[in-house]
């Protein structure tokens, strides 16, 4: 038992897992992935997740060679595998094995990989206290460089923030776009409370529009939450009653304080746990 990887539809033990050295996902990062979860066991959202995971690919010119059925029954069948409660499980779509070279018309492909590992779950004291993130040097890329709209395998500009985050002694880092705006973390949507409303930065920030983010503004009007999407400031984020973050793996999860200035009473409040809980319930009841 333990964790598994598909390649090409070839369930494997994860160890064992191959893919060609001429792959272009590893030469050149030329690859799109989305990373699923699930809640007792089921996928969570899967149709989002592949929705967004087309898109995507469709920038890049990538075909996805499987309907949205064919998908979840390759993840179903991975997850059967799994002899843990829950899964991780992270998708990654490549171009297929070229040359090394930019001639892509000697590429074959796509190849689909699907590595499921045990979920590693985020900490109690995380969600009762809130976590630590730090604004980094190094800025989200630019819109007109990289379209936001890819959830690309090249995950450098990522890379180096988590690294100058982790440097800090910050849990998360929070990188600004080229006009100085916030735009996201280097694996979460950013969230900020003033006066019992949400505000998070709008698509046009350059930023990815994250699946959890996606239904935090869905179910906030049914929570009496107003919620707007708006440019943010690193003084709205400092300036702010309560913030959180949110990501597939880590749900909703408080901000206490940035670098060495807490977020209000430095605790996660009232409208924070009330997306906590609801999206939990959602989550619970919405999988596959």
């Amino acid at each position: 038992m333990g964790s598994f990887a598909s390649v090409n539809g070839e369930i494997v033990p994860l160890h064992e897992a191959r893919v060609p050295v001429l792959d272009n996902g590893f030469v050149f990062g030329d690859s799109v992935y989305e990373v699923l979860r699930t809640y007792n066991g089921r996928p969570f959202q899967s149709g989002r997740h592949f929705r967004r995971m087309r898109a995507s690919a469709d920038r890049l010119g990538i075909p996805v060679p499987a309907t949205d059925g064919e998908l979840l029954d390759q993840v179903r069948a991975l997850l059967a595998r799994a002899d843990h409660v829950e899964s991780y499980v992270r998708i990654v779509v490549s171009r297929g094995v070229g040359n090394s070279s930019y001639d892509f018309d000697t590429v074959v492909g796509p190849t689909v990989v699907m590595i499921q590992k045990e979920l590693t779950p985020v900490s109690e004291r995380q969600y009762e206290e809130g976590i630590r993130v730090c604004a980094v040097a190094v800025r989200r890329n630019h819109p007109r460089s990289l379209d936001p709209v890819i959830k690309s395998s090249n995950l450098l500009n990522n890379i180096l923030a988590v690294r100058e985050a982790k440097a800090r002694g910050a849990e998360e880092a929070v990188l600004l776009n080229h006009e100085g705006h916030i735009a996201e973390g280097a694996s979460t949507n950013v969230f900020v409370v003033n006066q019992g409303a949400l505000r998070t930065p709008p698509l046009s920030a350059g930023i990815l529009g994250g699946i959890t983010r996606e239904i935090v503004l869905e179910l906030s009007p049914t929570l009496g939450v107003a919620s707007r999407e708006e440019m943010l400031t690193m003084d709205d984020l400092l300036g702010a009653d309560e913030a959180f973050l949110s990501s597939t793996t880590r749900e909703i999860l408080p901000v206490r304080q940035v670098d060495e200035s807490l977020i209000a009473d430095g605790r996660p409040g009232p409208v924070t746990r009330k997306v906590m809980a609801a999206f939990r319930e959602f989550a619970l009841a919405h999988c596959d």
